[in-house]
């Protein structure tokens, strides 16, 4: 699953959690896949930031830098 359907997903597990109307059997399986699919996204966000670089212009030239926090 790529992160956008990831997000979509897990935006579904939200939507059916907080609508009350699943069973609690249910509710435990949905929190775990979501959790899951929460660590994974997080994986995907740290790999992609290494990727991401920044262009800056320091004294007059273009410089290439990585993304930094």
């Amino acid at each position: 699953m790529n992160f956008e359907e990831s997000v979509k997903r897990l935006e579904e597990i939200v939507r059916l959690l907080e609508s009350g109307e699943v069973k609690l059997d249910d509710v435990n399986a949905l929190f775990n896949e979501g959790a899951e699919i929460a660590k994974n996204c997080y994986k995907l966000l740290q790999e992609s930031k290494g990727k991401v670089t920044v262009l800056r212009t320091e004294l007059g030239e273009l410089v290439e830098k990585p993304l930094q926090d």
